[in-house]
């Protein structure tokens, strides 16, 4: 009867040590580029209560991306460095992200465009 406990109580440790092991489920990640005068992708899709990683770079120019909506902070996207920036939304809905920092004349029309599915 020992020896069946024994096989038993190792089986378990390694069933453990596998879930231990196991990776975590990464949160899905959409690659954003910020040039003068877009964003590219200019259109993302995210989920309700999702969580989504917004990894951002800059092609020319320092930009910015923020949103009370969305909980994004006030972001500063320098050309060369990726910054990463994670997204929950609460509420399905279309939302408009402007740059937020002054680039120059086509400034105005520099939209990123968040699409939240329930």
């Amino acid at each position: 009867m020992t020896l069946s406990i024994s096989r038993y109580a190792a089986a378990l440790a390694g069933v453990a040590v596998l879930v231990l092991a196991a990776p975590a489920l990464a949160h899905p990640t959409v690659d954003v580029v910020a040039a003068n005068w877009k964003f590219t992708p200019n259109t993302i899709e995210m989920h309700v209560g999702e969580t989504t990683v917004l990894h951002i770079t800059s092609s020319g120019g320092v930009h910015g991306i923020q949103s009370d909506d969305l909980g994004i902070p006030q972001t500063t996207i320098a050309p060369g460095k990726f910054v990463d920036v994670s997204v929950t939304p609460k509420k399905a809905g279309t939302y408009v992200i402007h740059c937020s920092i002054p680039c120059g004349q086509g400034h105005g029309d520099m939209t990123l465009t968040v699409e939240v599915k329930a």
